[in-house]
């Protein structure tokens, strides 16, 4: 929405009836987090981070570190510290205070100042413009509960205006409201008595909600308990009370200490600031934090220029602020950027398995592996609970990986839904890639309700499971014993189980088993998904049909291969080993590339249709 402001012009003088400009604070020098050393028995002083050079917004790299009590001083230094499993390191490191100005407005003004000074505000990523003031919240000029209040005296008098704000007001000798007084009549009234009322009991109906439990005193440490004997061993953090979580605002220094001063220049009937009723800040860009009042943007003092002029008592002021922001308020970059040493790449990509963060570290990381699983850890909560490394390359039999727990859960079991659809899987003994899921569904675009789909290294089922809701039939074999029991675990959760026939058997002899029974005619769609090795199965077509009669038209199977290939032309290179490894050089293949899975390595997908000279040529067995 685009604000259109339109300033009146003013032949008086701005009164400017704020306090003179704070002095700046020092430049120290910039450091990096890295050489912080967390050891220390106490930090006694704060220490400022102030580079006016660095760009707009907030940065690790500016503002103030608080001063951090031994009590919650961390014992362990962070760079090369990764000898243990439970790894932690001292969040308070990463909290920062900024000083910042900002204009404390009755609350029913603030909505339309923000619209209005938009461009003049803080406006930082996940930081409201708007922020409470602690306390203030009660409007105490509220005619209604102001004649409560003078109709009592003492003490009685906030005893019965609590109790008026809270509903309880049967024993002040007032009546009900009528919303509180339905609502006494739904505590009364039992089954039965609402057979007369119908519409007071649907709207009298609470919510269908799961219930909190309320705490006592001792819960929290129970939670504590609870949590250390799932195997978290960190503690529940402390809601912090007056901000979102991650940012607290507070006032400073309110815009004059004395009003008698300004009377002078101002006139006798100035009598100063009074606040009436709840009040908010707006918090204001943070290049005007040291500004005085004659060197802020001139819509703003058009704006308390117009309040000074309508009120006699100024209902704006200008307050110094603590904007503090925590460790949770920052980014994952920004954490691994300031912690790992300066020119080291940081690794902001992973692949997600379920709950399971997948990481590819390089070698120059490996030393800082645990507080990197740390730090994606607790930014991507709770939908990842655990972070793994692979260790050693895919060299084994069934294709599963090496993988090192980082942090979190040391379960490898996890369930990923894809395309509407739940897959249980264990990446200790099965192999599964997320980032094949668009070019999986890319293949199942093509597949009609008339195919019948060969998978010859299906895995736990993401193409054959997916392929069974829109084919006819599907034949799905895999070598890994672990696998196929997951693909009849995962087909009878997706209740498709009758349309999907299970082998567990090598690729060339499925092939040639499949293809020399009664099943062969009916294959229209072949898959084989298994880019290192696929290659090297498909000499099984060569001859696969021969000594059937060609009375009639058999339609033979579209090939769907992939591969890998590090030639500077990947598609010729691909075509040529694809037509070796069927001994036709006429073989018409539709060549796409899947994804660059390293520097000069690409995954690519090769259709075509097989050639019924190598359907009807010499078997492999008689070269």
């Amino acid at each position: 929405m685009v604000t259109k402001l339109f300033l009146r012009p003013h032949s008086l003088p701005l009164f400017t009836f704020f306090p003179k400009s704070p002095k700046p604070f020092p430049k120290p020098p910039i450091f990096s987090l890295s050489s912080i050393t967390t050891t220390a028995p106490k930090i006694h002083a704060q220490i400022q981070i102030l580079d006016p050079e660095l760009s707009y917004g907030p940065t690790l790299l500016k503002g103030t570190i608080p001063a951090i009590p031994s009590s919650q001083t961390p014992s362990k230094t962070f760079p090369n510290a990764d000898d243990e499993d439970d790894y932690r390191f001292g969040e308070e490191i990463f909290t920062r205070v900024f000083e910042i100005a900002a204009i404390r407005v009755p609350s029913k003004d603030c909505f339309a100042l923000e619209s209005r000074l938009r461009g003049h505000l803080l406006n930082w990523p996940r930081v409201r413009n708007i922020a409470r003031v602690p306390g203030d919240d009660i409007d105490d000029n509220d005619d209604e509960l102001k004649g409560l209040v003078r109709s009592r005296s003492g003490d009685d008098a906030l005893v019965s205006l609590n109790r008026r704000v809270y509903g309880k007001t049967e024993g002040d000798g007032e009546p009900l409201s009528p919303v509180l007084y339905r609502e006494k009549l739904a505590k009364t009234f039992d089954a039965n008595g609402f057979v007369n009322f119908r519409n007071l009991a649907k709207i009298s109906r609470p919510n269908r909600k799961k219930k909190k439990k309320k705490k006592g005193v001792n819960d929290d440490d129970d939670d504590d308990r609870d949590d250390e004997k799932r195997g978290g061993g960190e503690k529940k953090k402390k809601k912090r009370i007056g901000g979102n979580g991650f940012s607290v605002v507070e006032v400073v220094e309110d815009g004059l200490p004395e009003w008698e001063d300004l009377k002078g220049l101002l006139g006798e009937e100035f009598h100063g600031r009074k606040w009436r009723g709840p009040t908010r800040l707006l918090l204001l860009d943070e290049r005007y934090s040291t500004k005085c009042a004659e060197d802020l943007p001139e819509a703003i003092k058009v704006v308390l220029k117009e309040n000074t002029t309508e009120y006699k008592t100024s209902t704006f002021e200008l307050v110094r602020c603590k904007l503090t922001l925590f460790y949770d308020y920052w980014q994952m970059n920004e954490i691994l950027e300031a912690m790992l040493p300066k020119g080291m790449i940081v690794p902001s990509a992973f692949e997600t398995v379920g709950h399971i963060a997948h990481l590819n570290l390089r070698d120059e990381h490996i030393p800082y592996k645990k507080l990197i699983a740390k730090v994606i850890l607790d930014k991507n909560k709770p939908k990842i609970q655990t972070v793994v490394n692979k260790i050693d390359a895919i060299d084994n039999e069934y294709r599963t990986m090496q993988l090192e727990v980082l942090a979190g859960n040391h379960s490898l079991v996890t369930t990923v839904v894809e395309s509407g659809l739940r897959f249980h899987v264990d990446l200790a003994t099965v192999y599964w890639n997320s980032r094949l899921a668009t070019e999986r569904l890319r293949l199942l675009n093509g597949f009609t309700r008339n195919d019948v789909v060969c998978d010859v290294f299906s895995g736990v089922g993401p193409i054959a499971i997916s392929a069974a809701r829109i084919v006819k039939r599907v034949y799905a074999n895999d070598l890994n014993p672990q696998a196929i029991e997951y693909l009849e675990r995962n087909s009878v959760v997706n209740k498709l189980e009758r349309k999907i026939k299970v082998f567990n058997m090598d690729g060339r002899r499925f092939i040639i088993s499949l293809f020399s029974s009664e099943k062969a005619h009916s294959i229209t769609q072949v898959v084989m998904n298994l880019p290192n090795e696929a290659l090297e199965f498909l000499d099984a077509f060569r001859g696969i049909l021969r000594g059937r009669t060609q009375e009639r038209e058999l339609l033979l199977p579209m090939i769907h291969v992939y591969g890998f290939s590090k030639a500077r032309d990947p598609e010729f290179d691909f075509h040529e080993r694809i037509r070796i490894a069927l001994s036709d050089a006429a073989v018409d293949v539709e060549m796409r590339r899947v994804r660059l899975v390293a520097p000069g390595k690409w995954m690519l997908c090769a259709s075509f249709i097989l050639p019924k000279s190598v359907a009807f040529g010499k078997p492999i067995l008689d070269m």
